[in-house]
C-alpha cells in the first residue's frame, strides 16, 4: 500500500517473518515529515477497509512514522476505522489499567521486571475482543518488546509435534482458575480487583455477575476471591481448516504468579485433569521460536488481529508508556 502524499509504504524490518508468501508483521512506514495528525486520521479513514483486511491476512500491522504523540490522538486514529469500541471497564481482563480517552488506556501496568508471557488477550474470560490496538507513548530505555506469535503456524507445529495434547486441548478445553484481590493490586500483572473486573461493590453483586458467566468459585478470608472459569475453548477454528491456539495457556501456567497465585493451580483441562508440564513447556518454546519482537520506537501504532496472534511483553529498564485499545467484543457460549 502506498500514498504518495504521506509517502506511506511497506517496509522491511529486521527478522520480520513470512508464511505463505505474506510477511509478519505487516510494517507500514511514513515518511513525509511534514505530515500532520489530520492527515494520518484522513489517511486511515480512507484506507480502513483494506487496513483491516490486511490485518487479518498478516495477522498485525506496524504503522511506523506517523504523526501521533498523544492519548488523544491515538484515539482519532482508531476512530476512523469505524469498528465498536471495547471498553476496558467492561471488560473481565486480570491487569490493573489507566483510562485516557473512551477508547485508550494504557497496557498491562506490571512492575517491568515482569515478564508477561504470550497469550490471546482474554481468552482466558467468556468474552474477548477480536482485534487490539497499541500505541507507543514512550519506549523504554532498554527492552520492553511486545512479542507476537502467529497462533495458527504455532498450532500447526503442535499438532505436528504433540498430536494428543493438540486433540485434548481441541476437545476438552480449559479452565482458568484465578484469585482476585479486594483491591487493585498495581504490583502484579494480574492484580485487579473483583470489584472492578466484575463492576460490583458487594460479594452478592459479584455473585450473580460470575453465575451470568458461568464461573464457580470460593470466598477468601482475606476478602479476595477465587473465581474459576466455565469450560473454555483452547483452539478455535477462524475460517474453514484454519485453526489457532486461541488461549491464554503459556500466560497462565508460566506467567499467573503472584502472592495471591500458583501458575502450578491456574489452568486444567475442562474435565479438570492437569496439564502435563513438560508439554506445555516445549509448547512455549516452540511459540517463542516463531515470536516477532516487536521493538518499540515512540509514535509506533500496531494492529493485532486477536483471534491469528499471541502477544506478550518483555522486561524492560527506564520509564515505558504503551497505549492499548480494544475493538468488537465476541462471547464464548458457555457449559455450566
Amino acid at each position: 500500500m502506498t500514498d504518495p502524499r504521506l509517502n506511506v509504504s511497506p517496509i522491511s524490518v529486521p527478522n520480520q517473518q513470512s508464511y505463505d508468501g505474506e510477511v509478519f508483521p505487516l510494517v507500514l512506514q511514513c515518511d513525509a515529515k511534514s505530515a500532520t495528525l489530520e492527515d494520518a486520521v484522513n489517511w486511515a479513514k480512507e484506507n480502513h477497509v483494506d487496513l483491516l483486511r490486511q490485518g487479518q491476512t498478516h495477522g498485525a500491522i506496524l504503522f511506523r512514522g506517523f504523526p501521533l504523540s498523544e492519548p488523544e490522538d491515538f484515539d482519532r486514529f482508531i476512530a476512523t476505522f469505524d469498528i465498536e469500541n471495547f471498553p476496558y471497564e467492561v471488560s473481565l481482563s486480570n491487569a490493573v489499567r489507566t483510562n485516557f480517552t473512551e477508547r485508550v488506556f494504557s497496557a498491562n501496568e506490571a512492575p517491568s521486571t515482569v515478564n508477561i508471557y504470550l497469550h490471546h488477550e482474554m481468552a482466558q474470560t467468556p468474552i474477548f475482543p477480536s482485534k487490539l490496538f497499541f500505541c507507543c507513548w514512550q519506549a523504554a530505555e532498554e527492552g520492553g518488546a511486545t512479542p507476537l506469535c502467529r497462533s495458527d503456524v504455532l498450532f500447526e507445529r503442535i499438532q505436528e509435534r504433540f498430536p494428543q495434547f493438540a486433540y485434548d486441548c481441541e476437545t476438552k478445553g480449559l479452565k482458568y482458575t484465578n484469585v482476585m484481590p479486594a483491591a487493585n493490586d498495581a504490583s502484579s500483572g494480574m492484580g485487579r480487583s473483583w470489584q472492578s473486573t466484575f463492576r460490583v461493590e458487594t460479594q452478592e453483586e459479584a455473585q450473580a455477575r460470575m453465575a451470568e458467566y458461568g464461573y464457580t468459585w470460593e470466598w477468601m478470608e482475606d476478602g479476595s476471591l477465587r473465581a474459576t472459569t466455565p469450560v473454555l475453548p483452547a483452539v478455535r477454528e477462524v475460517s474453514p481448516g484454519r485453526k489457532v491456539f486461541f488461549n491464554q495457556l503459556i500466560a497462565a501456567f508460566c506467567g499467573w504468579k503472584d502472592s495471591r497465585n500458583d501458575p502450578s493451580k491456574s489452568i486444567t483441562f475442562g474435565d479438570g485433569q492437569p496439564l502435563d508440564r513438560d508439554t506445555v513447556m516445549e509448547v512455549a518454546k516452540m511459540a517463542d521460536q516463531l515470536t516477532f519482537d516487536l521493538a518499540w520506537q515512540d509514535g509506533d501504532i500496531a494492529l493485532v488481529d486477536n483471534f491469528l496472534v499471541m502477544h506478550g511483553r518483555r522486561t524492560f529498564q527506564g520509564p515505558r508508556k504503551i497505549l492499548a485499545s480494544l475493538l468488537e467484543m465476541g462471547q464464548h457460549a458457555h457449559a455450566t
